[in-house]
């Protein structure tokens, strides 16, 4: 770090936190330091505490599936998890898109039923393996349509900006995953997407969440839906990467140069709070509140903010007088909150 300038990576601020903790460099209290400034880092983005980080906004791009209903099916009484298909390519890629005609965790419905199947895997184009046991009728040359109500969301999601909208581009609200469970036990009416829900699967084969995004009417066809997020990737490498932390001395955090010193006097406040230093420790506290009230002050530029309207007082004088509407009602004459 030169001479004078703000620290900015994570060898800087780490020498920063360490001067005015008044400690001498080693190995052990640098990865300590490492620890706690990354910790600040998640602390400061962990429930919205300043607004939305406009930082941390992310745009990303989901490309729905159409239904695919070529050929037909066969599901035998004895092996009711195996489909069969005749002139089907459902482990064939559809041109341009990058995906196959049917994958895993899609859904299949059979012969116009309404019970919905889910895809547990894809053997070949004639091939398939259901999560659940089909429960009708043994089918031969049965027609079918496979469909995709639910989508991964971007690897590095963390929230939505807008918790009431999926998309402002197609408009799709967004409800709570109990609402939309109610409202639609069975999801497989077709069309454009109307209402959206967010949902999270169980862990498979590792630790990373698995966020998806469910739609109803599921997509008739192929769409390409733009939704906001903000990410879990607080840091960047020096080659310009996003990750998830600070690792490597030349790594920086995503916020903003001049919101930095932030992390030092949360991570301060830490570190002293451990050595039971109370008096320090709320000193450096008072100062992350402080630079914490400046930052969501400079993220509410041009932002809406609630106040009083006072109505004209005469307005209220011809009520007293019987002059104007009855004398018990609703209405915005008297002094509201906008």
């Amino acid at each position: 770090m030169a001479a004078g300038t703000q620290p900015a990576t994570l060898s800087e601020l780490r020498v920063d936190l360490r001067e005015k903790l008044r400690d001498a460099s080693s190995a052990a209290l640098n990865t300590i330091l490492d620890r706690h400034l990354n910790m600040a880092l998640y602390s400061m983005h962990l429930g919205n505490p300043i607004g939305i980080p406009f930082w941390a906004v992310r745009r990303a791009i989901l490309i729905t599936h159409a239904p695919y209903t070529d050929g037909t099916v066969a599901i035998a009484a004895a092996t009711r998890t195996t489909v069969t298909g005749t002139t089907t390519l459902w482990n064939t890629a559809v041109a341009g898109f990058g995906f196959n005609n049917v994958r895993v965790g899609g859904k299949m419905t059979f012969s116009g039923l309404t019970d919905v199947y889910e895809v547990s895997a894809v053997g070949g184009d004639t091939a398939i393996t259901l999560t659940s046991r089909y429960t009708g009728d043994e089918l031969t040359a049965a027609t079918y349509a496979y469909f995709e109500d639910e989508y991964a969301l971007a690897s590095d999601f963390g929230r939505f900006v807008d918790l009431r909208l999926f998309s402002s581009d197609l408009k799709i609200p967004l409800i709570g995953p109990m609402e939309f469970r109610r409202r639609y036990p069975r999801n497989s009416t077709r069309a454009r997407p109307q209402v959206a829900s967010h949902v999270q699967l169980g862990f498979n084969a590792t630790t990373a969440p698995q966020h998806r995004v469910t739609f109803n009417p599921v997509p008739d066809k192929v769409y390409s839906v733009p939704y906001d997020y903000i990410t879990t990737n607080l840091a960047v490498s020096s080659a310009g990467v996003e990750q998830a932390q600070m690792t490597a001395d030349t790594d920086e955090p995503i916020l903003p140069l001049r919101y930095r010193q932030a992390l030092v006097f949360h991570a301060l406040a830490d570190c002293l709070a451990y050595r039971s230093d109370d008096a320090r420790s709320q000193e450096a506290k008072s100062e992350y509140i402080d630079l914490m009230k400046r930052i969501a002050g400079d993220q509410n530029i041009g932002s809406d903010k609630a106040k009083f309207v006072v109505r004209d007082w005469r307005v209220n004088q011809r009520r007293r007088r019987g002059l104007g509407r009855a004398r018990y009602e609703t209405g915005t004459d008297f002094d509201e909150m906008k």
